[in-house]
């Protein structure tokens, strides 16, 4: 029976349970109850599946509730007829008579927080249910007392098309015939208060609106990418990775200081990476993110690839392009917070739903975020599932999980009394730490081709350790350390680093207890701390040279490689994420060496197995000197899994030639000089050999049974090549 009550309800759009209501309902006689709320009609006319007038609904309220008996069965498929107030009709399917829309194999992974592809049965998706075309819409919002799909198919009326939920697992569903991809949306929710929130993104969208804007928009799901032997062998822990790190917005502009699209970055972008040797671009976020000025890191969007470079289609045609030309892609990921904007995740449904509630627990005092409750197995499911999503159905190689170090430890920039201990009392998040070891896990069983990096800055034990053997599971982690100590030493004026030979050697202390990957990011050039360039001291001349030194001794050191766009040609005013790179600086002769350097660099580095092979064991790596402070002279081999050969980098990091200079080796024989960052080429000086050879003599050196006589170039590394 039809209760008053509940048409008030429907019309006042505060009915939690809608399917109650409306649709089709088994009367007396055996006939069916139609009922229907459709705001704006005047009359509704029901036609059976053939197409046939099967009666009339008569108005039950005059917001526009409609209720006939009719002579079909309560499962029967019928559409209706419907004339609007403003003159036009419509013949539509009542989404009120579908099923429900979530399988119950869904609704229990759901609700147990073990769905490996929740992006699959949630969000938006485009499908055809009874033979009728039309879009599933299902949001997890527990607390809410009534959802709503709204958007330009319904004039973004709340009343229109409340949802059904599954108690079982907090997800509201929905199917609506006739709604395609492209079509924008958003979800109204009621709080059990009563409150009306402001209108949420869907969380699982796959397409946004681009900025000012922040509606969803119906998108297919990509298709799966199968898995590549040959990815998986460029991205192994044995394989040259070096990484071009890029912010696409500022990348390069076109006319108009617009951005390039996901096909013209495909064009230039990718092509400029395989010129200059970069095995790996890495993309700062490219989540839908509604403030430029966060450069990604405040992402509302996980499942929506950006808008402001074109659609998922085409980042899809991006990352084909970048393999297709042998080049690997990572993403930025952040899984640590998100902003506080009205149609994100904050207080989804009327509560701390995504979030902690206690803001010493769920609010980032340095970036005024929210901190994911990882402890909720739906909130780590969501994240989770996103890793895969973006490594499965777009084909990406691997993500750099943003903040790591902020995840790790509940007092992160907290002083104290602004924490919460764990229940051990301690300052761990216990939480954080078992959902980086599922996502690691996860990735590494379903995608065993992809790679995850750790940004973590302090000593957390065994970031890139297997799970199994109590790490975290990481393949990578980036060396903060080594970063601060390295920038640290070659900001200082040459005369005194022999006081500090500790900064640029103390990095082999620990190189070997995690897999690292050296980092100069977006971070060391920005707020402030100027360019790479112009944190090298001294004249013009010098800050070029110990820039080019600098570059080949991280090209020298264990480890995979990382270097932020425009540091490969040494630009010279600090980044700004709202303009280009400054690529006319490549008309001056000091930049286009720096750029030639780095080219060469690259190829002098995945041709020469012994500078990456062993990178993360002892065995690849050998100190010849690293206490010459007089000289500020580091010297050390490097080593392959092929004994006939092996590299001795040569560092001077002073503006003196040191001619003479006796340096150990440890096999008789030839040296060959493979790459001189003096060279007049790169706009050095051109002292020493940048072409010669050197051939030991007997004479017993630092340590060891053979020495060579070298004249080391001013603020310069030096490769030299011994081969059997």
């Amino acid at each position: 029976m039809l209760h008053a009550q509940d048409v008030e309800m429907v019309c006042g759009a505060r009915h939690g349970d809608p399917f109650a209501v409306l649709g089709p309902h088994a009367a007396a006689n055996g006939q069916t109850s139609i009922r229907c709320f459709l705001p704006g009609a005047v009359s509704v006319v029901l036609e059976s599946a053939k197409g046939h007038a099967a009666g009339s609904l008569a108005p039950f309220h005059s917001e526009g509730f409609f209720e006939g008996l009719v002579d079909l069965l309560p499962q029967a498929a019928y559409r209706l007829r419907v004339q609007w107030a403003d003159g036009h009709s419509a013949l539509i399917d009542d989404p009120y008579r579908f099923p429900v829309v979530l399988a119950e194999m869904d609704v229990w992974l759901l609700g147990e927080g073990t769905h490996l592809r929740p992006y699959e049965v949630l969000g938006a998706q485009p499908s055809v249910m009874e033979g009728v075309a039309g879009t599933r819409f299902a949001v997890w919002a527990p607390n809410a007392s009534r959802v709503s799909v709204v958007g330009d198919f319904n004039f973004w009326d709340g009343r229109c098309h409340p949802m059904r939920l599954r108690r079982e697992c907090g997800v509201w569903e929905l199917f609506l015939p006739g709604v395609q991809a492209g079509a924008k949306y958003k979800f109204e929710i009621r709080a059990q208060s009563g409150e009306v929130l402001p209108a949420r993104a869907d969380p699982y969208a796959l397409q946004a609106e681009l900025r000012p804007a922040t509606a969803s928009v119906v998108a297919h799901l990509p298709p799966f990418v199968p898995p590549s032997a040959q990815r998986k062998h460029a991205n192994a822990l044995n394989a040259p990775i070096s990484i071009y790190e890029v912010h696409l917005g500022s990348w390069r502009r076109k006319e108009g200081n617009q951005w390039l699209d996901w096909d013209e970055l495909g064009d230039s972008l990718v092509a400029y990476a395989v010129d200059m040797g970069f095995t790996h671009l890495e993309l700062l976020p490219i989540s839908e993110h509604p403030f430029d000025g966060s450069w990604g890191y405040q992402p509302v969007g996980m499942y929506a690839p950006t808008a402001r470079f074109g659609d998922p289609a085409g980042f899809a045609r991006f990352v084909a392009r970048c393999h297709a030309a042998g080049v690997g892609l990572i993403l930025d990921w952040v899984p640590a917070h998100f902003p506080t904007d009205a149609h994100g995740l904050g207080n989804f449904d009327g509560t701390h739903l995504y979030e902690y509630a206690d803001p010493r627990e769920g609010f980032h005092n340095d970036w005024n975020t929210l901190i994911y409750n990882l402890g909720r197995t739906e909130v780590s499911n969501f994240l989770v599932g996103n890793s895969l999503y973006w490594l499965e159905r777009f084909g990406v190689d691997g993500l750099r999980v943003d903040a790591v170090a902020s995840m790790l430890y509940r007092d992160y920039s907290r002083k104290a009394g602004e924490w919460i201990p764990n229940v051990h009392g301690g300052r761990e998040n216990l939480e954080t730490i078992a959902f980086l070891k599922r996502m690691n896990e996860v990735v590494g069983t379903e995608r065993a081709q992809a790679i995850t990096l750790a940004e973590e800055s302090t000593a957390f034990p065994s970031v890139s350790r297997p799970t199994y053997a109590g790490g975290l599971g990481f393949h990578y982690k980036w060396n903060m350390g080594w970063m601060h100590d390295t920038l640290a030493y070659m900001e200082r004026d040459p005369i005194y680093r022999k006081h500090h030979q500790g900064e640029i050697s103390f990095s082999l202390v620990y190189a070997f207890t995690e897999n690292f990957v050296l980092p100069i990011s977006h971070d060391e050039v920005v707020h402030g701390k100027g360019s790479l360039l112009n944190k090298m001291p001294g004249d013009r001349w010098q800050q070029f040279a110990n820039l080019r030194a600098f570059l080949g001794y991280m090209f020298a050191h264990p480890g995979k490689k990382l270097l932020f766009m425009g540091c490969e040609f040494g630009q010279d005013r600090e980044w700004n994420f709202d303009q280009s790179l400054d690529w006319h600086l490549l008309e001056h002769a000091p930049n286009a060496g720096v750029q030639r350097l780095v080219r060469d660099l690259n190829a002098l580095y995945r041709a020469t197995p012994a500078l990456y092979e062993l990178d993360f064991v002892p065995a690849g790596f050998e100190w010849l000197e690293h206490d010459d402070t007089e000289h500020s002279v580091l010297s050390f081999v490097r080593r392959g899994l092929d004994h006939s050969s092996f590299i001795v980098a040569v560092c001077n990091f002073t503006p003196n030639v040191w001619n003479g200079y006796r340096l150990g080796v440890p096999q008789a024989g030839t040296y060959h000089a493979r790459l001189n960052t003096d060279s007049a080429h790169y706009g050095g000086s051109n002292v020493g050999t940048p072409l010669a050879t050197a051939t030991a003599d007997d004479t017993a050196w630092h340590g060891q049974a053979h020495s060579i006589v070298l004249n080391l170039p001013p603020l310069a590394t030096v490769f030299l090549e011994w081969k059997a």
